[in-house]
């Protein structure tokens, strides 16, 4: 009898958008999984939502899957794509089937804090300059890669990020200063893989252990050498720990 295999829903970064997971999609497609990955509101050819806030953004992604015929999915959440997925999942539980939390963590650290303000300021600041994104994509996005990097990753971060709109942009980086779900990983009840990288200075890698920890039996992976880039940085790698996690939870 054949295994009917569980629907993967991927969810991208701040600076990304669906084509993110090129090396994903037709790599799970072509295994039986039924593939998909959105684009936030605001990216691509989804529309803003008003206002722009974690409550807005997962009914988005809730009406998505609803669209999709409503069967719970995988979400496989990249950094910002993380941070929604976990949010869905304490809001929309019923959705969700499993969490793949790649790159990502548990809050941001919010508030008047002078991370925050630095965060904010070293990505908003350019375009109140007169920056392009594709200026910003080509000065930020070299400094995500691992120390093992598919060059090819590397381009098509560049590529992806300087076809985001400024104005989502903006919103987009608020939105994460928002996020804590701290408190709610101790009720995560999916089966839960968490990937970090070895080189990722973002969300560095003894903070997604300590959070795997937190969540009832949630796995952990580190990928050796990878940076912020994850799926795009180390696409087959990536894609060995995720088919992994599915295939030894029948999902």
């Amino acid at each position: 009898m054949t295994m009917t295999r569980s629907p993967l829903l991927f969810l991208h970064g701040v600076g990304g958008g669906h084509h993110a997971w090129e090396r994903q999609l037709p790599y799970f497609a072509g295994l039986g999984y039924p593939s998909h990955a959105w684009d936030q509101p605001g990216y691509g050819e989804s529309p803003l939502v008003e206002p722009y806030d974690l409550g807005q953004v997962s009914a988005a992604l809730k009406c998505l899957v609803d669209a999709l015929g409503g069967e719970p999915v995988v979400l496989v959440g990249h950094s910002m794509g993380g941070l929604v997925a976990q949010e869905v999942y304490v809001r929309h539980p019923e959705i969700v089937k499993a969490l793949v939390l790649t790159f990502t963590s548990p809050a941001f650290a919010g508030g008047d804090s002078e991370f925050t303000k630095q965060f904010i300021a070293a990505r908003i600041d350019p375009l109140d300059q007169g920056q392009r994104m594709l200026d910003i994509a080509r000065r930020l996005m070299p400094t995500m890669k691992g120390s093992v990097s598919d060059p090819d990753g590397l381009a098509l971060a560049e590529k992806i990020m300087s076809g985001v709109r400024p104005e989502t942009y903006r919103k987009a980086v608020r939105l994460l200063t928002t996020f804590d779900r701290r408190k709610e990983l101790g009720a995560i009840r999916v089966p839960a893989l968490l990937v970090a990288g070895s080189d990722d200075l973002t969300a560095p890698p003894k903070v997604m252990e300590k959070m795997a920890q937190k969540i009832p039996g949630a796995e952990y992976v580190m990928l050796e050498g990878c940076g912020h880039l994850g799926p795009m940085d180390q696409p087959d790698a990536f894609n060995v720990a995720l088919l992994d996690f599915l295939s030894r939870h029948h999902l």
